[in-house]
């Protein structure tokens, strides 16, 4: 199910799925499984939280959850599993640095929402994360606070290393890194 995805397309509704706070990164990639590849990792994505959550997510579904979300340790594949799961984006009114940071590493787009927990499971939302908001399906629009463009390219680019890769080609057609 891996794949970059388009954050350009603010028409677009996706279902929300829903967790509660403090969800940590073990959580999202247990640690029981992290000797094998992303492949094994996702398909244990929240399973002690959200049993249904891995086999049930579509490609561009969200995640919205309560504050603290990707508490716990740096391990990347936190992120990188919902990315391989076709998590569109998560919305949370407060993330975890370390996680902040490693699910723009990997393409993954977090949106900081203080009214994250209004938004009900199943509810189709609308997100334009160049713009900062998320419209609810019944028109009621809310504010995220502003993701810095650079940002918002690596997700386009479906990560650091791909956006990397598309700045830098070497010369004769290899890339750089």
């Amino acid at each position: 199910m891996s794949g970059r995805l388009d954050i350009r397309q603010a028409g677009d509704t996706h279902r929300v799925w829903r967790v509660g706070a403090d969800i940590d990164t073990d959580a999202l990639a247990p640690g029981a499984y992290m000797k094998f590849g992303i492949d094994e990792i996702a398909r244990h994505c929240l399973e002690g939280t959200r049993a249904d959550f891995a086999a049930g997510v579509a490609r561009g579904d969200v995640l919205v959850a309560g504050p603290n979300f990707g508490i716990g340790s740096s391990r990347e594949q936190a992120a990188a599993a919902l990315v391989h799961l076709g998590v569109r984006a998560v919305v949370a009114p407060a993330f975890s640095g370390l996680y902040f940071r490693n699910a723009f590493n990997v393409g993954l787009l977090l949106l900081t929402c203080a009214e994250a927990e209004s938004i009900g499971e199943g509810e189709r939302i609308a997100i334009d994360a160049r713009a900062g908001r998320i419209r609810r399906a019944d028109g009621v629009e809310l504010a995220c606070e502003p993701v810095p463009t650079f940002l918002l390219d690596m997700v386009d680019a479906g990560g650091l290393l791909n956006l990397l890769r598309q700045r830098y080609p070497k010369p004769n057609g290899a890339v750089s890194c």
